[in-house]
């Protein structure tokens, strides 16, 4: 379940979910048993999207500030740093080590609201330009105290949460991160000569396995909007930084690709260069059947419900 709120002025869009109440976890329970009634595992991704909040669902506008008058909270945006994401989002206020404070305690909350929700996973979403993803990189994270600067500062936060999270969710349950593997500004260094690259991310890969951290799930961007004059997008793109974070990582957490990944054959391709897992995210929500379709195109037999399978198997023929 994709970035669930942990507090109300975190929501991307005044239309997302979140776990930032105990109200909020009957109703998604709901929807997580009937999920195990069909023998499937289903984790939720916590997420504050820091100065990419209150905007107007991508459906309707991909640039727009969500007003007031849609249920917006423009003048209550906060981030590392008060600078905007671009002119047509909020302008956000500076986080107080207090409004930080409150963010750990609300996240760890979340966590244990989805733990009595009954998910199997939870992820640390910290990737796509979202609030922590905003802290680890110098181009959103301006700030001159323990949460800024540095290296270690700007990474502080990423770490504090994972140490939390781990501590709060049983010790058997898998905990994923998702990062941006960089922010694809390798070729803009005149105008952003610091930001978040592959080799941040790959000296950051260990410092979560240290943690606790089961699972890294490797994406990018998403810090800028003049990210897209640099991004090579594709079949696959993504999977390169993957397995370069893979190598870093030392076999002590699984890492998975993302991005792309549209064909069994070019999924079997990246696990075959070493990769522990692909996923995929716009491809089922085309194709809810993608693993049949995946599995048919690499001729493996995937086991369906008894109830479909068996009108792929021979009509009329005795069954045992």
């Amino acid at each position: 379940m994709e970035s669930t709120a942990v507090q109300k002025e975190g929501r991307i869009t005044p239309h997302d979910i979140g776990l930032w109440e105990d109200g909020q976890i009957e109703p998604l329970k709901r929807i997580i048993d009937f999920a195990h009634s069909q023998n499937q595992k289903i984790g939720i991704q916590l997420s504050h999207a820091g100065r990419k909040s209150s905007t107007v669902p991508p459906f309707l506008h991909m640039n727009a500030t969500a007003t007031e008058e849609v249920g917006g909270w423009p003048n209550n945006v906060y981030a590392p740093s008060a600078i905007p994401f671009n002119d047509a989002y909020p302008q956000p206020k500076e986080m107080t080590v207090e409004n930080i404070n409150d963010f750990k305690v609300a996240f760890v909350e979340a966590a244990k609201r989805a733990v009595r929700a009954g998910f199997d996973v939870v992820e640390i979403h910290a990737a796509h330009g979202y609030l922590i993803h905003q802290f680890l990189s110098p181009i959103s994270n301006q700030r001159k105290d323990q949460y800024g600067g540095s290296w270690e500062n700007r990474t502080r936060l990423v770490l504090e949460i994972t140490d939390l999270v781990r501590e709060a969710i049983p010790e058997d349950m898998p905990l994923f991160v998702r990062i941006s593997a960089t922010d694809w500004f390798d070729n803009l260094k005149d105008e952003f000569p610091e930001s978040w690259t592959v080799k941040d991310s790959c000296k950051l890969a260990p410092l979560l396995a240290e943690r606790g951290v089961d699972f890294l799930d490797v994406s990018s961007g998403g810090i800028h909007p003049k990210q897209s004059t640099s991004i090579k997008s594709g079949p696959g793109y993504q999977a390169p930084f993957a397995l370069e974070i893979l190598e870093a990582a030392r076999g002590k957490m699984v890492v998975s690709a993302v991005g792309g990944i549209s064909t069994g054959k070019l999924a079997e391709e990246l696990l075959q260069q070493g990769l522990d897992v692909i996923m995929c995210g716009r491809w089922f929500q085309k194709n809810p059947g993608l693993v049949y379709a995946y599995g048919d195109e690499l001729g493996v037999d995937v086991k369906m419900a008894n109830q479909i399978g068996w009108g792929f198997s021979g009509r009329g023929r005795k069954r045992e």
